[in-house]
């Protein structure tokens, strides 16, 4: 059954096609074959017990449900495309009935389009970063022959000397323009300053407290399949005058995984920057050059990042232009499902060694830039580089890996609990089902005893585990011996182990010899066939 395209319609649990034991492809003749002998096992009326003919009513009534979608071909089109949920969708009553399912699935995507329109006025897309600068310089830079005789001498002074906060949200105008409004502050060594900005389509408008008001255009081309343009300029109203702007970018996919860009910006910092960028499942290299006063430099960086369900990257960079020179290492890990830390170590001329740790949490940022010293030293570099790292052991040995067992276990726990009534309900209509079965087994085995035919021993379906778990066989296994016997499809089923890997084991009996099979849940049986043979053990 095909999956929804939107995620409040999940598939439902009951697949028709299962209920009439049929396949997908299933033709309307035999969905009539099917349905008719299913109304003969389940009929009411075949019943003279009041409580297996409430049983049989019911699933009589699955049965002519299920047949009443598959035998209408309109129906049947919105099931197999979008499930059971699909067929309550709103508009579908006005929908022309003689349509393929190509315009079926237009009809439903424009449904669905009303439908998030309608949400849009709900939806924000909150953004933020905040940035802690820590001047932690005298651990290291200490050779103040007075040193010993400033009070409290013997213990280094750290201090937080910088610190910036930014936030963005989105706000939704139509379905496909957002207005934006963000805002920062910042602050070093006591004096500091913030701004606000808007975005409203190509118009941003902004406001500080410093550089004035701010009124810019954005521009955005698509050249060719490959190439694009953008461009931006403003008008900065600054106490020492009006002070425009201009910015330019062209960028084009040189192949599959490679960009080229090309960068123009005039005004207060005019420069020329040119970039190249490479990335690929496994890594991610970057090769920049810009030409301006003061601040040319070449850029090199290159990230590899390891297959593994952490999302482990290690990365390294060269920067050199006419500041100095820096050089920069770290690593980056996932260390749970929406948390992504990463540190590195950045030893520059004459900025000397600064550690940066980053903690990102789904849309948050929190940034810790920790300068550690103004020289190159060895023993900073070292206590950098080691330092984090075995923090970073100890406290995902200690607190991540427990927290995040956990939390796995959690869920799992809270999917069982969620699934159980449905669980019990299924259970309760599997139990039904293979009671009113049993007649029509008891003649199916005489029939097939009479010849010499297939005759079901035994069948277990469920999770299977070491004989010295008995326990918790039973509670994941059920037996499955009568509606396969009955070939009567999913009503004599149930899941007894949700989200977990099942297998249905076969004993069976044909011609008078024994036959064994065990398949997975995936797979589809065939039987009788020669390789599930038993042979007689000798004496």
């Amino acid at each position: 059954m095909a999956a929804s395209l939107d995620d409040d319609f999940e598939s439902d649990n009951q697949d028709y096609y299962s209920l009439l034991n049929v396949r997908k492809e299933a033709t309307l003749e035999e969905l009539k074959a099917s349905y008719r002998r299913l109304c003969m096992l389940y009929h009411p009326d075949k019943h003279r017990d009041p409580e297996l003919k409430s049983q049989a009513e019911q699933l009589f009534n699955q049965v002519h449900q299920a047949y009443e979608v598959l035998s209408d071909a309109h129906s049947r089109a919105i099931y197999d495309l979008f499930g059971k949920k699909g067929l309550e969708v709103e508009g579908w009553e006005v929908v022309e009935r003689k349509r393929t399912p190509a315009e079926i699935r237009e009809e439903y995507e424009r449904l669905q389009r009303e439908r998030e329109e309608r949400r849009l006025q709900q939806r924000t897309n909150p953004k933020g970063t905040i940035s802690v600068g820590v001047d932690a310089t005298d651990l290291f830079d200490r050779y103040d022959e007075d040193f010993e005789e400033m009070p409290g001498g013997g213990f280094p002074h750290i201090e937080i000397n910088k610190m910036h906060i930014s936030q963005s949200i989105e706000a939704p105008l139509t379905n496909t323009d957002t207005a934006v409004l963000s805002g920062s502050l910042s602050t070093h060594n006591g004096t500091g300053g913030g701004n606000i900005n808007m975005t409203v389509r190509r118009l941003e408008l902004g406001a500080g407290d410093i550089l004035g008001p701010l009124i810019g255009l954005k521009v955005f081309r698509n050249i060719t399949q490959r190439c694009f343009l953008t461009a931006q300029c403003g008008l900065q109203f600054s106490p020492r005058g009006l002070r425009p702007t201009c910015s330019m970018m062209a960028a084009r996919h040189l192949d599959q995984n490679t960009m080229g860009y090309l960068q123009w910006r005039w005004g207060p910092s005019s420069a020329m920057t040119t970039s190249l960028v490479r990335d690929t499942k496994s890594s991610h290299f970057t090769l920049a050059l810009q030409l301006a006063v003061p601040h040319s430099y070449l850029m090199m960086s290159y990230q590899y990042k390891f297959q593994d369900e952490d999302q482990t990257k290690v990365k390294g960079s060269v920067k050199t232009g006419w500041f100095g020179t820096v050089v920069e290492y770290g690593a980056e890990r996932k260390i749970s499902r929406h948390s992504v830390l990463s540190a590195t170590v950045s030893i520059g001329v004459p900025q000397g060694v600064t550690l940066k740790i980053k903690l990102a949490r789904a849309s948050q940022t929190y940034l810790f830039p920790i300068h550690l010293t103004d020289q190159l030293l060895p023993s900073a570099v070292f206590y950098a580089t080691v330092g984090p790292l075995l923090f970073f052991m100890v406290v995902h040995r200690l607190v991540v890996i427990p927290y995040t067992q956990a939390q796995k276990e959690q869920d799992l726990e809270l999917q069982r609990k969620s699934s159980a009534v449905d669980i019990a309900k299924k259970k309760t209509e599997a139990e039904s089902a293979v009671l009113l079965m049993q007649e029509s087994v008891r003649r199916i085995i005489e029939g097939e005893e009479s010849k010499m035919g297939l005759i079901i021993l035994n069948a277990w379906y469920g999770k299977f585990v070491m004989d010295t778990s008995q326990k918790q066989e039973k509670a994941k296994v059920i037996d499955v011996t009568v509606p396969l016997q009955c070939l009567a499809g999913m009503p004599g089923f149930f899941d007894p182990c949700v989200g977990e890997d099942k297998s249905l084991k076969l004993l069976y009996q044909f011609r008078g010899v024994m036959h064994q099979v065990i398949c997975a849940d995936t797979e589809a049986l065939r039987i009788p066939k020669q390789s599930h043979r038993l042979e007689p053990e000798s004496s």
